[in-house]
C-alpha cells in the first residue's frame, strides 16, 4: 500500500471554479459561485516549481510504502505469470486513470483543486459527498494496516533485544520460517516451547501498548513536526529492495513448483485488490504533478514514475518468490514474518520500520480526522477530535486483535477505493468533461463503462477468495 504522506492534500481540498463550455457553469448555488470566483480570482502567491526528476520522484515516493511487504504474499496467491500480468494490467489502468484527471483538471480545475472538487463541479454534491466517503475508508484501512505493523514490529523488537541479554544461547540452524506449517518456531527451527506470558502477546496485549504509546501523538496540535521524518519512507523502502536481494541472491533461484501447490485463478483477485491500492496515488495527483515545472511533460513524468513503481513492485514481489527457498505457500503477507527474530537484516529492516510507521501514523490519523469531520454534522472542536481519535485507536485495536491480516485488508480496502477512485470517478469525471466540450461518442462512453466494470468484478472477486 502506497504510503500516506503528512498532506493537507487528502484534507479539505481546493474547490475547482471554472466556466465550462457553451456557457455552462459550475453546478452549485449562484452565491457560492460568486463568492468563489470573488476568493479564487484573487491573485496567489507563486509555488516554487519542481523539475520532472524530482516530480519522479515524488510520485514514486508516495506511491511506494506498507504494500511491499505483501506483494510476494499476493504473487503466491495468483500464480507467476498471472502476476505478472496483473501487475502490468493494474499499473497500466492506474496511469491512464490518473493521466485522466490530470486532463479533466486541465479543463475544469487548477493546480490546487483534487478529485472531490472535480467531482462537485462536474458531477454534483452526491459525487463529491462519496469521493470524500471513500477516502475516508482508504485512509482508515492505512490506519489499521499501520496498527497492525507497529504492533509486529515492536514485539520482535522488544523479543530481539531482550533475547541478546539473556542466557538463552539456543543455536538457530536457519533463519526461515514457515508459520503457517510449523507456527511460531518454523519449519527449519529446532522445535522450542515458546513461553506463554499473559502480558505480552502479539495479538492480545501489544495493541494495547501501542495505543500508550501512539494515542499522545494523536493529539499534538500541530503534526508538522511528523512530516521531518518521512524521508524515512525512502530510506525504508531502498532497505527493503536491498534486503531482498541479498537474501535472493543468497538462496538462489528456486522456481520449481512444489509437490501440492496449486493456484487458483480467481484467486489472483487477492493481487489485483492489493494492487489497487498500491498503485493508489489519484486523491492527490493533480497537486504533485501541479508543482512540475514543465507542465507539458506530466504524460511522460507520470508515466516514467509508474514504470519505476512496477519495476520495483516486480523486483519484491516476483524477485521474493522466485527465490524463495521454502513451499511458496509458505510466503506470509508480511514478508518478515518469514524470517526468524534473530536475523540481523530483518531485526533492522523492523527497526527502521518501526520508528517509520509510528512517526507517519499521526499524520494518516490527522487526514483521517479531517474526512471524516468534512462528513460529520458537528464544528471542529478540541472534544471532537479526541473522540474521533478515541473510536480510531479502539478500532485499530480491535482489528489488530481479531483479524491481523494486513494482506486481507489491504485486499479489501483497495477493491472497493479503487473501484471509486481509480476506476468508477476518473471515468464518470471524464465522460462528463468529454460531454461538455461536445467531443463524447458512444464507443468512448462504452470505453469508460468497461473501466468501471473491470473495478466492480475485481471487487466482487474478493469475496470468492479461498483464504
Amino acid at each position: 500500500m502506497e504510503r500516506m504522506e503528512a498532506s493537507p492534500l487528502l484534507g479539505r481540498p481546493a474547490p475547482c471554479y471554472k466556466s465550462l463550455p457553451d456557457g455552462h457553469l459550475n453546478p452549485d448555488h449562484t452565491a457560492s459561485k460568486i463568492l468563489s470566483y470573488a476568493i479564487y480570482d484573487k491573485p496567489k502567491p507563486e509555488r516554487k516549481k519542481q523539475s520532472s526528476l524530482v516530480t519522479i520522484f515524488s510520485v514514486w515516493n508516495t506511491i511506494m510504502g506498507s504494500s511491499l511487504l505483501t506483494m510476494a504474499w499476493g504473487v503466491e496467491r495468483a500464480g507467476l505469470p498471472v502476476a505478472l500480468v496483473l501487475v502490468a494490467l493494474m499499473a497500466g489502468l492506474c496511469l491512464y486513470t490518473a493521466y485522466v484527471l490530470l486532463r479533466v483538471n486541465y479543463h475544469h480545475g487548477n493546480d490546487t483543486c483534487e478529485v472531490p472538487a472535480l467531482c462537485r463541479t462536474l458531477l454534483g454534491r452526491w459525487a463529491e459527498l462519496v469521493a470524500h466517503t471513500f477516502s475516508l475508508l482508504v485512509l482508515l484501512g492505512a490506519n489499521v494496516v499501520y496498527w497492525i505493523l507497529i504492533t509486529n514490529f515492536l514485539y520482535f523488537t522488544v523479543n530481539y533485544f531482550t533475547d541478546l541479554h539473556s542466557s538463552n544461547q539456543t543455536e538457530y540452524n536457519s533463519t526461515l520460517l514457515c508459520p503457517k506449517l510449523d507456527g511460531v518456531n518454523g519449519s527449519l527451527l529446532i522445535p522450542v516451547e515458546a513461553p506463554v506470558s499473559p502480558y505480552w502477546g502479539l495479538h492480545s496485549t501489544v495493541p494495547v501498548y501501542v495505543a500508550i504509546i501512539v494515542f499522545p501523538l494523536l493529539n499534538f496540535k500541530n503534526v508538522s513536526f511528523f512530516t521531518k521524518f518521512n524521508s524515512l519512507g525512502t530510506l525504508s523502502v531502498i532497505y527493503l529492495l536491498i534486503f531482498v536481494v541479498v537474501k535472493g541472491v543468497t538462496w538462489g533461484i528456486h522456481i520449481t513448483q512444489l509437490p501440492g501447490e496449486t493456484y487458483v485463478a480467481k484467486n489472483a483477485a487477492v493481487l489485483s485488490g492489493m494492487l489497487a491500492l498500491s498503485f493508489y496515488i489519484h486523491n492527490i495527483i493533480i497537486t504533485i504533478m501541479g508543482n512540475n515545472a514543465r507542465q507539458e511533460n506530466n504524460c511522460r513524468d507520470l508515466t516514467i514514475a509508474f514504470v519505476l513503481v512496477t519495476l520495483t513492485y516486480t523486483l519484491v514481489g516476483a524477485g521474493f518468490y522466485v527465490c524463495f527457498p521454502l513451499a511458496k505457500s509458505c510466503i506470509e503477507d508480511n514478508i518478515l514474518n518469514n524470517f526468524e527474530m534473530h536475523d540481523v537484516m530483518t531485526a533492522v529492516a523492523r527497526i527502521l520500520l518501526l520508528f517509520q510507521v509510528v512517526t507517519v501514523y499521526p499524520l494518516v490519523a490527522y487526514m483521517l480526522r479531517t474526512e471524516a469531520i468534512l462528513l460529520l454534522p458537528f464544528t471542529e472542536s478540541r472534544w471532537l477530535t479526541v473522540l474521533i481519535n478515541i473510536t480510531i485507536v479502539v478500532m485499530c485495536i480491535l482489528v489488530a486483535c481479531f483479524c491481523p491480516s494486513i494482506g486481507t485488508i489491504i485486499r479489501y480496502t483497495g477493491a472497493v477505493s479503487g473501484l471509486v477512485h481509480i476506476f468508477a470517478l476518473p471515468s464518470l469525471l471524464h465522460v462528463r468533461s468529454l460531454q461538455l466540450r461536445g467531443r463524447l461518442t458512444w464507443w468512448k462512453a462504452a470505453f469508460y463503462l468497461v473501466i468501471t466494470i473491470f473495478g466492480a468484478v475485481n471487487l466482487l472477486m474478493q469475496f470468492f477468495i479461498n483464504e
